[in-house]
Order: C-alpha cells, then sequence, then structure tokens
C-alpha cells in the first residue's frame, strides 16, 4: 500500500497537484467559540442523479430556491444563535469561468457577494461548498462525464478559485466528497466511480486548491466507514471532518451493525487526532438528532478538536418545505442553549 508522503510526491510528480502546499497536516482553529451551522442549499443539483419523489425527477434545469423562505432563513439563523451558513452553490451560480454549467436565472457573482454581505451582518460568517462526489457532480453538467481528465482539474481549479473569491478568502471550504459508491450510483444512467489512488489524487487536488489560499478544506467522512485502514493512513490533519449519523438512538445496546459503524466513526477520528464538525439532521422525522449528536460528541471528542456543529436539511430551499427548514434552524439553536449551559 502506498503511503501519504509517496503518493503525494508521485502524483506531484504527475502534474496533478501543481501548487500543493506542504503541510498538509492539522491546523489549529482560532477561534475560540464552537461552529453552530447549518447547511443550506443554493442549488439542489448534488442530487441530480437521484431519483426521490420529494426531490423530483432529475436536475433541475432553473434557479429554484424561492427568496422569501431564503431570507426568512437566514434571518432566523440570527435569532437562533447559528454562526455559521454552508452554502451549496454548485450550479445555483452564474460563475464567470464557467457560465455553461450555471442554470437560468442563477445569481450573478456580484449577486451572491451582496447577500453574504447580508449574512455577515447578522454575525453568520458564510462557507462555500462545491460537493465533487461523483454520485453529487451532475451540477457540473458536461464535465461530470470529464471526471479525472485534464479539463475537469482545469474547471474545478477555476470553480474553487472563483468561489473562493467570491466568499472573501472564508475560513472553510467544504468539497462534499460522501456516498461515491455503487450503492449509491446502482439507478444512475450513467456510473462512475473512483477507487483506490485516484480517489486519492482527486482529493488531494482539491485541498491543495483551496490551501494555498489560505482556506482550510472541510469534507463529509464516510468514506472512512468503508476504508478504515486506508483513511487513517492517507487523510491530512488538516482537512476538517464531518461524520453523520442522522438516527436519534446513540444506545450501542440498541444499534444496528451499521449505526454501530457510524457513531464508532466519532471516536476513531478523535483517536486519530481529526478536528470534527458532527453533523445531524432532522430530515427523516428525527427532531432530536443534533441534540442528541451534541450531547455524544461534547463527550466522545476532546474540546480543543471539536470545531463545532452542523445541521443539515436534505430539502431544496422552496416554499413547500418552509417548516422543516425553519424547524431545522430552530433545533441547532435549542442544541447551542443546551450545550452552554452544560459547558
Amino acid at each position: 500500500m502506498t503511503n501519504r508522503r509517496d503518493f503525494i510526491k508521485q502524483i506531484s510528480a504527475a502534474g496533478i497537484l501543481s501548487g500543493m502546499p506542504n503541510m498538509l497536516y492539522s491546523q489549529q482553529n482560532g477561534a475560540n467559540d464552537k461552529i453552530w451551522a447549518v447547511l443550506l442549499h443554493l442549488s439542489f443539483n448534488f442530487a441530480g442523479g437521484i431519483m426521490k419523489p420529494k426531490w423530483g425527477n432529475g436536475p433541475r434545469e432553473a434557479f429554484e430556491p424561492e427568496e422569501s423562505l431564503w431570507n426568512d432563513t437566514i434571518t432566523r439563523m440570527g435569532n437562533q444563535g447559528v454562526n455559521m451558513v454552508v452554502i451549496n452553490l454548485d450550479d445555483s451560480v452564474l460563475w464567470d469561468s464557467h457560465p455553461e454549467i450555471s442554470l437560468r436565472n442563477s445569481w450573478t457573482p456580484k449577486r451572491l457577494h451582496e447577500e453574504l454581505q447580508k449574512i455577515r451582518a447578522l454575525g453568520i460568517e458564510p462557507i462555500p461548498m462545491l460537493n465533487f462526489s461523483s454520485t453529487h457532480d451532475a451540477w457540473l453538467g458536461k464535465y461530470s462525464r470529464m471526471l479525472s481528465t485534464q479539463k475537469y482539474y482545469e474547471v474545478c481549479k477555476d470553480l474553487i478559485a472563483e468561489a473562493i473569491d467570491i466568499f472573501d478568502n472564508p475560513r472553510f471550504f467544504h468539497f462534499g466528497m460522501d456516498e461515491e459508491t455503487f450503492q449509491h450510483q446502482r439507478r444512475f444512467d450513467y456510473v462512475v466511480i473512483r477507487q483506490n489512488d485516484l480517489w486519492w489524487g482527486d482529493l488531494y487536488f482539491y485541498i491543495g486548491e483551496v490551501m494555498k489560499r489560505g482556506v482550510r478544506p472541510w469534507i463529509w467522512a464516510d468514506y472512512v466507514w468503508h476504508h478504515p485502514e486506508k483513511f487513517f493512513k492517507m487523510m491530512p490533519r488538516s482537512v476538517v471532518q464531518s461524520n453523520w449519523y442522522y438516527n436519534e438512538n446513540f444506545n450501542f445496546e440498541q444499534m444496528s451493525k451499521n449505526q454501530k459503524k457510524y457513531v464508532n466513526a466519532y471516536i476513531d477520528l478523535e483517536k486519530e487526532g481529526y478536528d470534527q464538525i458532527p453533523t445531524g439532521s432532522n430530515d427523516q422525522n428525527n427532531p432530536k438528532s443534533i441534540g442528541n449528536t451534541v450531547n455524544f460528541c461534547s463527550t466522545h471528542i476532546d474540546d480543543k478538536r471539536l470545531l463545532g456543529f452542523l445541521q443539515t436539511l436534505w430539502m431544496p430551499t422552496i416554499e413547500e418545505f418552509r417548516n422543516p427548514i425553519l424547524q431545522a434552524v430552530d433545533l441547532i439553536g435549542e442544541a447551542r442553549k443546551n450545550f452552554e449551559q452544560q459547558y
């Protein structure tokens, strides 16, 4: 098995990681306060290949978020003590570098930048997200079928750089990178999965593109569920990990085998010294998910590596989902209050 140091040299020599910074290990977060974040979808085409009744069939073709709900959700975040919003951008920005991937009526970079200023005025830190998992990259349009080619790298490099500029050099950049398995793509018309050194090489490419601009990479951690040995040998500690578990039950005696695996990942990541932002959700009639996640992880993760918590909501930002979206914000606000009373 190739070790991480040799592999970085190998792929750098191949020209894939031009500009990769030397330091890929843990960087301490200078902020003293915990992160209390919500994931909000500007684009929902990370789910473009996934057919679910509540999400519609196939990729969206036009900008979807309804401004009334977007504004109310951001305002609710400010009122509930949410201090970070992770914005899933994807194809809902009229990118200067690649307008060909953008949806009809997408926000211009200027419009998005103005929105970020409004968000910051409420005490909320905006963070960009582009999900580069091959399961969730329908938003890349034709480039999603050029995965790991020179043209693909050029496009990703351009989009990452432009997003960093729009967000005025954010503290983090979330790459997604979850669920890249055949099981998740088994109903897709077009299936493509990176494995082994190709997956790692592309991940290092994304990491290099943000770190050379002083931004810290952040990903979903579910790769560790399936390949723990490889993960702990290859994953730089500079990369913030968001393991996720949406069930409300944290009693190991009552969990299924898979549930134990998901929850144990928090403990394993802690043992290996990774900074974490654990993740809950109210997406599956599970309102206690984020609160129970906060309670469990506050006990099992060292405070200096527990950067904060993230509440996800897997619903497009449209009025049909107003109640659960606002509930998600309220639930993490409640979790924060309970945490601060205890700690």
